[in-house]
């Protein structure tokens, strides 16, 4: 009898055993496992976009002319000059980037999707920090820059007169570039949604606030000499 009891005994605990496993072995079981580990896969996709778009977005305001209606001593009408002294706020914004990129990061200690203090520096995933984003920053720093000078050569140098082509390349372009460098970033897991849209109106208000000083401060006609390129 009690040999029967004990191999009753097996048996029911075999089979314990067996549900258990197959509860375990479950997509259900799998997907709760799949849920408690954390999402690290970055989108090197995203990321070769993200630069080509970043280099686009800057490299639009380093080619694009002041665009102004021009005084009323010289030849009136609409105008483009190129200037050379757009380097001065490009540059400072460019450079502003890069101390981000080698030591704001390490300041401000903000985790890339998926990483923790545990895994930083551990995880091949986690081996720099998100924020600001550097991508992110740029775009809003070339949009700003952009609006800036728009701003100031339509309200200062053009009497309030609006210029279609001027507002699209220094505005718009810049704009739909930012927007989608900065939903790509978050798109590929580099860096979180706060991390990138915070980085990107850092970036648009430093780049107003040089656009719009160095639109007021450096005047947009080249001179009674009419050349197309200002140094």
């Amino acid at each position: 009898m009690q040999g029967k009891l004990g191999l009753r005994g097996i048996k029911v605990l075999g089979l314990t055993l067996g549900v258990s496993a197959a509860l375990l072995g479950s997509p259900r079981a799998a997907q709760a496992q799949d849920a408690e580990a954390p999402d690290r896969h970055r989108s090197q996709g995203w990321k070769d976009a993200t630069n080509i778009l970043t280099l686009s977005s800057l490299g639009v305001q380093l080619l694009m002319p002041r665009v102004f209606y021009s005084d009323p001593e010289v030849t009136v009408g609409w105008k483009a000059r190129w200037h050379a002294s757009v380097l001065a706020p490009s540059m400072a914004l460019i450079a502003t980037g890069l101390v981000n990129e080698q030591f704001l990061k390490d300041s401000f200690e903000g985790y890339r999707p998926g990483c923790d203090e545990a895994s930083q520096g551990i995880a091949p995933e986690c081996n720099s920090y998100g924020m600001m984003s550097t991508h992110s920053y740029l775009v809003g720093s070339a949009l700003g820059q952009g609006l800036g000078i728009f701003l100031v050569d339509t309200l200062k140098w053009s009497g309030g007169r609006i210029n279609g082509g001027s507002l699209a390349m220094n505005v718009g372009v810049p704009a739909v570039l930012g927007v989608i460098t900065t939903v790509g970033r978050t798109s590929g897991n580099w860096e979180t949604g706060g991390q990138s849209w915070g980085s990107a109106g850092i970036g648009l208000a430093l780049g107003l606030g040089l656009g719009a000083l160095y639109g007021a401060a450096q005047r947009p006609e080249c001179g009674y000499g009419g050349n197309l390129i200002c140094w």
